[in-house]
């Protein structure tokens, strides 16, 4: 919106077309608006009962938790549609996808948060019918990606730390781009456990990507870098900047001890947007290793059920991860505060892998 009325006043405005400047701008908005909005929304989901249920088998320090408002995740969408629709250029093909898959996997985790809070619940929609509707979404933005790219560099695996390699997916990009987006936001939705414990890698792993949708869409930055050369991505690095922002903002009011939980609304919905941006940059093995954290989490609980079913045995203590640390005496604010140690040291290990090729 801003950018299209800035484009009709260019002398005095110039400043704000750099890609840069609308970054900046995207994240202070959606910080801002988080802020400024943030008070008022926790007071009107505490009001209408819109209030976190505890799982009855998780670690008894959380049942205090009980009753704090949760589907923060909507302050997030909102935040982060608002502040995209101000600065970035609505009419950029994977700017429109990212709002896309944004919007429908929030509203897949409103429907899981509603249940659970209306039946008084933990466990909201069922596994088959979430993991369902999950693929279901992936796979139609699959097909839009993929029958709106340049066939080439976009439909290939590439390998960081390797400047020459790369594997052409052709006919498994779609299967293989629907997986990316699901398990990333399974990995997010498992992570989301603890007060703050989420949102600040969520935002750090966005910066990450950001970066690399910055440098793509630079034809002299990725000659130079070695790195596939996308047009248009560079746009992409705004709406990261927005996750960023808004991220930051809820974490204002997320931070241990938390005034508002984010619910499946925001971690369904920022997990497959996160797994999207890795796909869009084609750096899904990067975030492997900026999402670490994600994915020790979500392995923790493959490994627990696999190892109950199989030999009746648990490896952990309780799954996911975090609440292993938790039952072996480790206070939550230093399990929360290691893992935003452990994602804030590999993202800037992915973003130094630019010039280690």
């Amino acid at each position: 919106m801003l950018f299209d009325i800035i484009n009709e006043f260019n002398h005095g405005w110039f400043v704000f077309h750099y890609l840069s400047v609308r970054c900046f701008f995207a994240a202070l908005s959606a910080f801002g608006f988080c802020l400024i909005l943030g008070g008022k929304f926790i007071k009107y989901l505490s009001f209408n009962q819109l209030k976190q249920v505890v799982r009855k088998d998780g670690p008894n320090s959380h049942l205090v938790k009980s009753g704090t408002p949760t589907m923060g995740g909507v302050l997030i969408f909102l935040t982060i549609i608002v502040s995209v629709v101000m600065w970035a250029d609505l009419s950029n093909t994977w700017v429109k996808l990212l709002c896309l898959t944004l919007s429908l996997f929030a509203m897949l985790g409103f429907v899981d948060d509603w249940q659970k809070i209306s039946k008084n619940n933990a466990d909201g929609l069922s596994a088959k019918k979430k993991f369902f509707w999950q693929i279901l979404i992936a796979i139609v933005i699959m097909v839009i990606l993929d029958n709106n790219i340049l066939v080439g560099a976009q439909e290939k695996l590439y390998l960081p730390f390797l400047k020459t390699w790369s594997f052409n997916l052709g006919y498994l990009f779609i299967p293989f781009g629907a997986l990316v987006i699901v398990s990333t936001s399974n990995a997010v939705n498992l992570t989301d456990g603890l007060d703050g414990l989420v949102i600040l890698p969520v935002a750090l792993v966005a910066v990450g990507l950001g970066v690399f949708a910055y440098l793509s869409g630079n034809i002299n930055f990725s000659s130079y870098l070695l790195i596939p050369y996308l047009p248009e991505m560079g746009e992409v690095s705004v709406f990261c900047a927005a996750i960023f922002g808004a991220g930051l903002g809820f974490l204002w009011f997320n931070a241990y001890p938390a005034q508002i939980f984010m619910g499946d609304v925001g971690s369904l919905s920022l997990g497959a947007v996160l797994g999207l941006l890795a796909v869009l940059v084609r750096q899904e093995v990067l975030l492997i290793i900026m999402g670490f954290v994600f994915v020790l989490e979500a392995l923790s609980v493959i490994i627990q059920v696999f190892s109950y079913k199989l030999f009746k045995k648990r490896v952990f203590k309780m799954a996911p991860l975090h609440h292993h640390f938790e039952l072996n005496g480790v206070p939550e604010s230093k399990v929360i505060i290691r893992f935003w140690i452990l994602t804030i040291f590999l993202v800037v290990l992915s973003i130094v892998s630019l010039k280690l090729r």
